[in-house]
């Protein structure tokens, strides 16, 4: 078996993972950007997120460009209740393969501090027109969940002004984690098509349908660990169940079954 595995900033290693079903998109991961919080000196400090634009570089082109996420959970944000490792998720979306290189997130008016009990508006106007514009480098690979991190230092980013007010200039640190592996391959002979799951140590099992016209199969967002992969023909099929043992699954890989021969029912 063969194991893929690509560059980027891993930070941990989470446990858990979620099923995989035939609606997601087999040739896509999964990216979600979540909020967190370094503490400050202020009472409050509300920021107003209501886009989130990345520049993408699909796999196989050479020019890249900005697409808005859907889904962005638009709202005023209290960064300090967001300190200590608690997070707030902005969006969380299927994407192909490629490159995020960089993050704009887009501000709307309603941007304040709070000091001494008294609320004071931010001035953001490069924020609210082209966004925070942030540097980045998340390779996204097939099958494989990702999480990233806009740690928003507030207390280094809200400047008080000479006049008494208070402008923004946003120290933002950027940090990924790969959340999960997956476990691909191809099934021949095609037409046999079967059910193929990934079972736990603890019998929960994560599973897809091989493709009928290709055998290629995909299961996605499995946590680290040691797996049992079974093929399940149609009682009709023709042909028998197979079992593999010892599939090994890391977090940030894809590993790769390469093909996987189905055996036909003998009859006598």
């Amino acid at each position: 078996m063969k194991k893929f595995i690509f560059s980027f900033l891993v930070l941990g290693a989470l446990i858990g993972f979620s099923s995989c079903s035939n609606d997601e998109v087999e040739g896509n991961a999964k990216f979600s950007l979540r909020l967190t919080d370094a503490p400050g000196d202020f009472e409050e400090v509300l920021i107003d997120v209501q886009e989130v634009k990345v520049h993408f570089q699909a796999e196989g082109e050479e020019d890249g460009e900005w697409v808005t996420l859907s889904g962005v959970n638009a709202q005023v944000y209290n960064l300090l209740d967001f300190t200590n490792g608690v997070d707030v998720l902005l969006a969380e979306t299927e994407m192909p393969v490629g490159l995020i290189s960089q993050i704009r997130l887009v501000l709307g008016d309603n941007n304040q501090v709070k000091v001494n009990g008294e609320y004071y508006d931010i001035k953001t106007p490069s924020a609210q027109q082209s966004g925070l514009k942030l540097n980045v480098h998340a390779e996204l690979v097939a099958g494989v969940t990702y999480r990233m991190w806009l740690d928003f230092d507030a207390g280094r980013s809200i400047v008080k002004k000479g006049n008494g007010g208070f402008s923004l200039k946003p120290v933002i640190r950027t940090f990924t984690e790969a959340t999960s592996g997956a476990i691909t391959g191809v099934v021949d002979p095609v037409e046999v098509a079967p059910y193929v799951g990934a079972v736990t140590s603890e019998n929960d099992t994560i599973g897809t349908y091989a493709d009928p016209e290709t055998g290629y199969f995909l299961i996605r967002a499995l946590a680290a660990g040691d797996y049992k992969v079974v093929f399940l023909p149609g009682d009709e099929s023709g042909y028998l169940k197979k079992e593999v043992e010892g599939v090994v699954v890391t977090t940030g890989t894809v590993t790769d079954m390469e093909t996987v021969e189905i055996e036909a029912v003998v009859v006598e």
